[in-house]
């Protein structure tokens, strides 16, 4: 049982997430009956499926709450802010009864009694003026086939199969059928075991998604089949309700009638119509079917594809020293699957950041309602991806940056009247892919950052000298040092110095990057860079000295070959390249590396902030395909280096930050040269 409890916890996290998402676009307009629907269904499958995992007290609980949306949807009750600023409350509760299914912490059980007080009080409360919600979805109702035939021992997980009949039955009208050709003889029957499967005919306004949720907990113990019959209402049709009545299952022996025979009962024109679906360009399209797959197994495959990458580059390896043309040919074969099968295992752990924006439109909500603020969260780009990993752990960096924007960048409305804005502020959330990476900007419309501030208070805290000569770029940057705040009060919110340096720090964890711009009276844009996965790097593999690095080839420009005579022992240096003069660091020098170079040196043009810079290495060995493994606390201070890999000869190469790299040089020679 405990198994199936995560299960559920799993899915209920997926359909709280659903409910909290409709009931935010439910506030926007309180006559939407589609969202209304939604909220509903999202409610009542809940409900079934904590029932039917042991969760009672959040079945019950979610029963009441249910009640109301019944009510509002039947016409008998109106919706209102309050109903849901209840139901947002009651959200954040659920959530907590997950974990505590018993109601056993005091803050839960006073909490619940609280939550179930405001229920019933609206329950009870003077019927209010009736919302209009528009033209019946009637018009908008189509009829399907469903078949289910649960497994026999699916009693032992606690399920009743007459349940998932009533659900599908709170979506529209229904004809139900049992099939028992599979009954033995009643001598036969055990009891724990169920013999018996259905066929339902189904007319609903729902989406055969939604239809397929009421089976959401069971889709490993259960036959499921979904067709549909018409785009139309056939219980409204006199001919195929008389050829429902007419079902002859004792001739049949009890077996079940099936999709095909249950579509000939359907008037000619809607089996024209039917046919019509189905003619050969439509023949080709395939349904897209979803399973579930544990974290667990997405880590042991990311696991298995990285070993067989630094296998595979072993052989590639063994291959060239040897010579063979056959070995050739297989090593050729297996670098090309292996290339797939990564691409593919990567799609597989990707994840939209859809998922996290309505944790982030709440916040917005939330927040704005407590400081008093009018605010409008647009996001852009959410169907772009991004890996699991990553995604966890820039969460907490964007909810952070939200909360400064919330708090400090968007003015009260009467300030932003003042100034010839709209009462109401702006927040906008963006994500689009560039290249192999991802990035994110968040930006507002409110007062922007003044640099003249953000110097001033820098002096204050001695984090800069008053003669220090900076752009404002710099100066914006000051905002991630360590205890930087300019806020006059501490609140909830923020105004602690404890939060961009933190922002900062774990976005550069994950080999990303954060960057401010900002102007006075305008708003503010934050810009942070990810890459697209933590587990492979395509890299450019380098020599230094006698070690060997992993350049990213995301960072990578272009290559020049120049004399070694031409490059000095200086770390910092300047030369031209096809007329362009770059500044350039000389990491054979950085790196104190006694080897002797070869004639020809090798500098590679790589991104750094809004410009290019050169580095210098011995030599270029090739693309490489690396694995990416942690650093020990051995390099722990070392930012520089955001990992390391082995080679195909065993050897480790360690995989160069080339951003905070050039920083730390630069950092160093401003030093030196004071």
């Amino acid at each position: 049982m405990d198994k199936l409890q995560s299960i559920f916890r799993t899915e209920a996290e997926e359909l709280l997430l659903d409910l909290e998402r409709a009931l935010l676009n439910f506030e926007t307009d309180l006559s939407n009956l589609s969202a209304i629907q939604e909220i509903f269904r999202v409610m009542h499958t809940l409900k079934g499926s904590a029932s039917m995992f042991g969760f009672e007290s959040l079945s019950a609980f979610t029963h009441d709450l249910e009640t109301i949306y019944d009510a509002i949807r039947s016409g008998t009750m109106a919706a209102s802010p309050e109903i849901l600023e209840v139901t947002l409350e009651s959200l954040d509760h659920i959530k907590e009864l997950i974990g505590d299914p018993q109601v056993a912490d005091q803050g839960n059980a006073s909490r619940h009694t609280e939550l179930l007080a405001k229920i019933h009080a609206l329950l009870t409360a003077d019927p209010k003026p009736i919302t209009n919600y528009g033209p019946s979805k009637t018009a908008m109702v189509s009829t399907y086939y469903v078949f289910c035939k649960p497994a026999r021992s699916i009693f032992s997980n606690g399920t009743n199969p007459l349940y998932l009949i009533d659900d599908l039955a709170q979506l529209g009208q229904t004809w139900v059928l049992p099939t028992l050709n599979e009954v033995p003889p009643i001598q036969s029957i055990e009891s724990n075991l169920c013999y018996t499967a259905f066929e339902i005919i189904l007319a609903t306004a729902e989406s055969m998604d939604n239809i397929r949720e009421v089976f959401l907990f069971v889709e490993d113990s259960c036959e499921i089949v979904i067709k549909r019959l018409s785009e139309q209402d056939l219980f409204s049709n006199a001919e195929f309700s008389q050829r429902l009545k007419q079902v002859d299952v004792y001739s049949a022996g009890f077996a079940p009638i099936g999709f095909d025979s249950f579509l000939s009962f359907t008037p000619t024109e809607k089996k024209d119509s039917q046919k019509s679906k189905e003619s050969p360009g439509n023949k080709d399209r395939k349904e897209t079917s979803t399973i579930r797959v544990s974290s667990d197994k997405l880590d042991e495959l990311m696991n298995l594809v990285s070993e067989l990458v630094t296998s595979q580059a072993r052989l590639s390896l063994l291959t060239e020293q040897h010579g063979l043309a056959d070995l050739t040919g297989v090593a050729e074969t297996m670098e090309k699957l292996t290339r797939r099968l990564r691409d593919n295992a990567f799609n597989i752990c990707l994840v939209p950041i859809e998922s996290l924006v309505v944790r982030f439109q709440r916040l917005v909500r939330d927040l704005s309602k407590e400081l008093g603020k009018e605010i409008d969260f647009v996001a852009e780009g959410t169907e772009t991806e991004l890996d699991r990993s990553i995604i966890e752990k820039v969460t907490d960096p964007i909810l952070h940056i939200l909360r400064n924007a919330i708090d400090h960048g968007i003015e009260a409305g009467s300030a932003r009247v003042a100034n010839g804005k709209n009462k109401k502020g702006t927040i906008r959330f963006k994500a689009y892919h560039s290249g192999t990476n991802v990035f994110i900007q968040i930006s507002d419309d409110g007062k922007g950052i003044d640099a003249g501030t953000i110097r001033k208070k820098a002096i204050e805290k001695g984090l800069i000298t008053a003669d220090a000569e900076l752009s404002e770029k710099e100066i914006l940057n000051l905002i991630f040092a360590p205890g930087f705040s300019t806020a006059e009060r501490i609140s909830d919110v923020s105004g602690r110095g404890v939060g961009m340096d933190i922002v900062k720090r774990n976005i550069e964890s994950i080999h990303g990057e954060v960057s401010v711009e900002s102007e006075v009276g305008s708003g503010t844009v934050m810009t942070i860079k990810l890459p697209l996965t933590l587990s492979i790097l395509d890299g450019m593999l380098v020599q230094i000295g006698q070690a060997k690095y992993l350049l990213p080839l995301s960072s990578i420009q272009t290559c020049y070959e120049i004399e070694s005579a031409c490059v000095s022992a200086d770390v910092a240096q300047k030369h031209a390249f096809n007329g362009e003069l770059l500044p350039v660091f000389n990491l054979h020098a950085a790196f104190h590396c006694a080897h002797q170079r070869n004639k020809i040196t090798q500098v590679i043009k790589v991104n750094y902030d809004q410009f290019p810079v050169g580095i210098v290495v011995d030599g270029i060995i090739g693309e490489y395909q690396a694995v990416m493994k942690p650093l020990g606390d051995l390099y722990k201070d070392h930012d520089e280096f955001s990992g390391a890999t082995i080679l195909g000869d065993g050897s480790v190469a360690l995989v160069l930050d080339t951003s905070t790299l050039i920083r730390q040089l630069i950092k160093n020679e401003t030093v030196r040269n004071n």
